[in-house]
């Protein structure tokens, strides 16, 4: 069985669709409503996922916590984290958990620089992600592209052993740490990123990479992942 983990944050406008797509890939959809202002908890709901609430908003990952740890509690094959705002393609996951199934992996992350073909990113936001990036991995030791992209395959071992603490957007990173320190076997896979006709602000890219990055200087280990 695979479960789709969707952390979700006032997103009336994508939550039934993403939900209705994902089901076409998995067999449970759990949802963690960050304290959402508008009716993302009853559209999840009558889309068919469980949903977890949060009373205030918390941030990306402190919903990430929420769904781990919640997901812990259910037997599955692997889980699959999807952002509900409709910019993971979810036809994809098939790709995602392909690694998995064929042993190769414990975790797969769904990389949008793998291919030209499928990178879709605004200049500015690539610039940011492929900076975080390589700071985690000053000596390309993992070789990796996307640490920041939120669509990604866990097993269950994968999941128990990430589980992440921080608040924001540097859970990513935190993630992928916990991983590379308990040796967690970790592949990319080529995946598309849409962004919806929106162009991302300048200023809204900025403070999410100065999150990122305080997390990432946070842990005392800023050059390397392991």
């Amino acid at each position: 069985m695979i479960v789709a983990l969707l952390p979700a944050y006032n997103e009336e406008d994508r939550i039934s669709e993403v939900v209705h797509q994902v089901y076409r890939h998995v067999e449970k959809v759990l949802v963690c409503d960050d304290g959402s202002t508008d009716h993302t908890y009853s559209l999840s709901v009558q889309a068919g996922a469980e949903v977890i609430r949060h009373k205030q908003n918390m941030g990306y990952g402190a919903s990430l916590r929420s769904l781990f740890l919640k997901a812990n509690t259910i037997p599955a094959d692997m889980f699959v984290t999807v952002d509900s705002d409709g910019q993971h393609d979810t036809n994809f996951i098939p790709s995602l958990t392909a690694p998995i199934v064929r042993r190769e992996a414990d975790i797969v992350i769904g990389s949008r620089f793998l291919s030209q073909r499928l990178d879709f990113t605004p200049p500015h936001r690539k610039i940011a992600i492929k900076l975080i990036t390589r700071l985690c991995d000053i000596t390309n030791m993992y070789g990796f592209t996307d640490l920041q992209s939120g669509f990604r395959a866990y097993t269950m071992r994968a999941l128990e052993i990430t589980c992440p603490v921080r608040m924001g957007m540097g859970a990513s990173i935190e993630i992928i740490r916990r991983a590379t320190r308990s040796k967690l076997k970790i592949r990319e896979v080529p995946v598309p990123i849409y962004y919806n006709g929106e162009n991302p602000s300048f200023v809204n890219s900025t403070l999410q990479f100065l999150d990122v990055l305080r997390s990432t200087l946070a842990s005392g280990l800023p050059n390397e992942l392991g």
